[in-house]
């Protein structure tokens, strides 16, 4: 998946002055700097930004990443702002998950200029990643989102669905955000009795995946349909869903997402069936 990187990462608070060959990471809304006409994923560097103030924002192996503050830069010669999304199938994957954790930390920042309580600018912490209100002494940390996906069975079936009103339009499981109050378990009920109206039982933890472009922190889920009950779709939320055999779902690519890792295990690629 995305995370599953051969080099360490490291996120420990330690910001550096940025060397010259630094990588920086440089975003607009959910487009990415890359270097043009490179199979490999690179970014510019910090020579690119001479006199501009650069964030430490984690180690990826020997490298260290940086965030270019302010505004978004016009594009150096050479480079061009990409789809973040469409770097998933791109390597090398510990490029692709710096480009990805950056976005989480890049849309903190920006849409925490300004204190929530008092009004006052923030402005960065020395002692840990936070940004602190100098006027009334307020600290925020960067937001993680709890989600779940939730993987479905009914026997050698799969609960499968597609998105009403995006763009992506390939097979996902039903997915949703943890609410105030409740436990990941309850939520993983609730959203599947929101989204087809069945109730589930033995709800199996899987795995989790931080997923930078939404600020989310995914938990998969494995759970059985407690009964026959039929599909009762909420077309607001999914254009169709259905029970899916093991037949259809097979071949799917070794993708970076959660989604696709539970649908490939499902199919007892790499993995015992759940």
């Amino acid at each position: 998946m995305l995370q599953d990187i051969s080099v360490p990462f490291d996120n420990t608070f330690h910001p550096l002055p940025a060397a010259m060959d630094d990588p920086v990471l440089c975003f607009d809304q959910g487009r990415v700097l890359l270097e043009k006409q490179e199979e490999a994923v690179r970014f510019p560097t910090a020579a690119q930004f001479p006199g501009e103030k650069l964030t430490w924002l984690f180690r990826v192996g020997q490298k260290s990443f940086f965030l270019l503050d302010g505004d978004t830069p016009a594009e150096p010669e050479g480079f061009s702002y990409v789809p973040l999304r469409s770097l998933r199938p791109r390597e090398p994957r510990e490029a692709v998950f710096a480009a990805f954790t950056g976005r989480h930390l890049h849309y903190w920042y920006t849409h925490q200029r300004f204190c929530g309580a008092c009004g006052a600018r923030t402005a960065p912490s020395d002692k840990e990643r936070a940004l602190v209100c100098p006027e009334c002494g307020s600290v925020y940390y960067p937001v993680i989102a709890p989600a779940v996906i939730i993987g479905v069975t009914k026997g050698d079936r799969l609960l499968v669905s597609r998105y009403a009103g995006r763009a992506y339009k390939s097979f996902a499981l039903l997915a949703g955000f943890n609410e105030i109050g409740e436990t990941l378990e309850q939520t993983v009920k609730r959203e599947v009795m929101e989204e087809v109206g069945i109730h589930v039982k033995n709800l199996r933890y899987y795995r989790s995946q931080p997923w930078g472009i939404d600020h989310d922190l995914l938990m998969g889920f494995f759970c059985e349909a407690d009964g026959d009950e039929p599909l009762n779709v909420e077309h607001n939320e999914l254009a169709e869903a259905w029970w899916a055999t093991r037949e259809e779902l097979s071949g799917l690519p070794d993708s970076a997402s959660l989604t696709f890792d539970m649908m490939r295990r499902f199919c007892g690629e790499g993995a015992e069936n759940p």
